[in-house]
């Protein structure tokens, strides 16, 4: 009789949470347009944030980093 292995447990992911707040107005449209995509507030979100989750997890490109010296370009020349 052939020995059974073990199986391997899976590593349990992490969640963490993040809130924002919307006016009423902001909620309802919200909630019109998920409803008219049949879709839910969350499934939207978490879609349209997908790109910004998953292509800068490692390291952002330079091209997106803002330099030391372009946060002084708006500062007080006295």
């Amino acid at each position: 009789m052939p020995v059974k292995k073990k199986k391997k447990k899976k590593k349990a992911v992490k969640y963490k949470s993040i809130t924002f707040k919307l006016s009423s107005t902001q909620k309802k449209s919200l909630g019109n347009y998920c409803k008219a995509r049949k879709t839910t507030p969350t499934k939207l979100m978490k879609k349209l944030l997908k790109p910004f989750l998953q292509n800068y997890s490692e390291k952002v490109p330079k091209e997106y980093q803002v330099s030391e010296r372009q946060l002084d370009m708006f500062g007080d020349e006295e």
